[in-house]
């Protein structure tokens, strides 16, 4: 009997253990431990930031979905791989620790949050919400509605949402919650009491990790940086990119640029995404010796079958130093899916300023990849599992992606950005234009047909994410 362990439950980890479970459940063990008991649908929770949506329709409980599918479930945080043992140790909460053995390991463990990285950044020990989880969306829904209450009041205030560290990723996100805070200050009557910044480490507005989409349109091209400069100049957003955040102090946010200027924004209300980095699990040997230089890059991301340290230049120009099935060149039991893996390098261009600060927007793994990683890295193990050879692979630069970004929730007068990129990182030896994607399948829409699809989404992943009836026939 094989043993298949998998730490995290988010959407690459569901995806996995829905996988595994439905093809080896019923003969095989197969252990997802996650901290929560819950899984969380995260792309929500920019409705729920703004008190739009209560969290608890962004949950649902995982075990009676294991149960259905022989899936073993521990609720707990994995603090500690024994690589030798196969052995991951587990904190349960109020009941000590426990192991989970393996043959086969999938860390699919999601982000670090480093709010550390930058001085001041954060709801718990800084000035700034954040949307990452649950409960700092219900913060920042709270910090949101008193800053509504001070405008209904007459007050005007000074909203700036953006990326909260020269290197942090998912400016999607951050998007997707200041459209929204537009959208919704606009429906309570208080929009003219707003001032809205976006602030972010992006190259060019619409950059969004990925070095911008261009498509092709009427005869001619169309860049995501001149969609959302129409939007932002719509909306009547200020846009400050090409910055990466330093700290924060109670109404001041202090920042440098690429041209190594330094300076202060202030404001009354922020929201910043944080840096992500591997999450605080130990890998150890026989004797209990660190072993992690092996597994962990030094982020505390799982090293897989990528080519590390080549410079951008030369990144950019070999597809191939992107991995394939997601697998540890030093212990090939374990995977890696998801955040959770180690990128080569940037897909933006990366930029270091005079004064030696780098300001790279990371490469973003949410969702959609993240559910892609996730049945690529579970098929593999299942091959394994059956026959002992995998036959499963996909590349970055091979991948197909749809990002609906939300700009007001309103299934009447709102509106979403629905975005597909192919591939998610440029390969320039099969497209050889500028931008090394395929402007073909490459679009750019906004209206109103993207609020819609944006909710139908949410219900379709829902329901696969559950495993119910016909899940497998719902694209990650």
């Amino acid at each position: 009997m094989a043993k298949v362990a998998i730490i995290g439950a988010g959407f690459a980890g569901q995806t996995a253990a829905l996988y595994l479970g439905d093809a080896l459940g019923a003969e095989h063990e197969i252990t997802v431990i996650n901290r929560l008991k819950d899984f969380s649908y995260v792309p929500s929770w920019v409705w729920v930031g703004i008190g739009r949506m209560p969290v608890e329709k962004t949950l649902f409980p995982l075990k009676p979905v294991y149960d259905r599918f022989g899936v073993r479930f521990v609720h707990g945080r994995a603090t500690e791989v024994r690589v030798d043992e196969r052995a991951v140790v587990v904190e349960r909460d109020g009941s000590g620790t426990t192991t989970v053995a393996y043959d086969h390991l999938i860390v699919a463990t999601g982000p670090r949050l480093d709010f550390e990285g930058t001085e001041g950044l954060g709801p718990e020990a800084g000035y700034s919400q954040s949307i990452c989880t649950g409960p700092h969306a219900v913060r920042a829904r709270d910090a949101y509605l008193e800053e509504v209450a001070r405008m209904e009041k007459g007050e005007r205030r000074r909203f700036v949402i953006g990326t909260g560290h020269p290197g942090a990723t998912c400016q999607g996100a951050a998007f997707e919650y200041i459209t929204n805070v537009h959208k919704d200050l606009v429906r309570r009557g208080v929009r003219d009491k707003a001032d809205l910044l976006w602030l972010s480490n992006e190259q060019a507005l619409g950059d969004f990790g990925v070095r911008g989409v261009s498509v092709r349109r009427k005869g001619r091209t169309l860049t995501s940086e001149d969609f959302i400069t129409a939007v932002f100049k719509e909306y009547g957003i200020g846009s400050q990119v090409r910055t990466g955040v330093l700290g924060l102090t109670e109404d001041t946010i202090a920042w440098e640029d690429f041209e190594g200027q330094k300076g202060e924004t202030g404001f009354d209300f922020s929201m910043l995404i944080p840096r992500f980095l591997g999450q605080p699990l130990a890998f150890t040997g026989k004797d209990g010796e660190d072993v992690s230089a092996d597994i962990l890059a030094p982020n505390g991301l799982v090293k897989v079958d990528a080519t590390y340290g080549l410079p951008y230049d030369e990144l950019i120009k070999q597809p191939d130093a992107w991995p394939r099935v997601y697998q540890n060149p030093a212990h090939p039991e374990i995977f890696a899916a998801g955040i959770a893996f180690a990128p080569p390098g940037p897909i933006s261009v990366p930029h270091t300023t005079p004064n030696g600060t780098a300001i790279a927007a990371a490469p973003p793994r949410t969702g959609m990849v993240s559910g892609i990683i996730g049945r690529v890295v579970a098929l593999n193990v299942i091959d394994l599992v059956k026959t002992g050879i995998m036959t499963h692979g996909e590349r970055m630069t091979e991948m197909y992606a749809a990002c609906i970004a939300s700009m007001g929730d309103s299934l009447w007068d709102g509106s979403a950005a629905v975005i597909m990129i192919y591939p998610v990182v440029p390969d320039h030896q099969r497209y050889p234009n500028d931008e090394g994607r395929d402007l073909f399948v490459t679009h750019m829409e906004m209206g109103l047909a993207g609020a819609w699809m944006k909710r139908m989404i949410q219900t379709t992943f829902m329901h696969k994410l559950r495993g119910r009836p016909g899940w497998r026939f719902i694209p990650e």
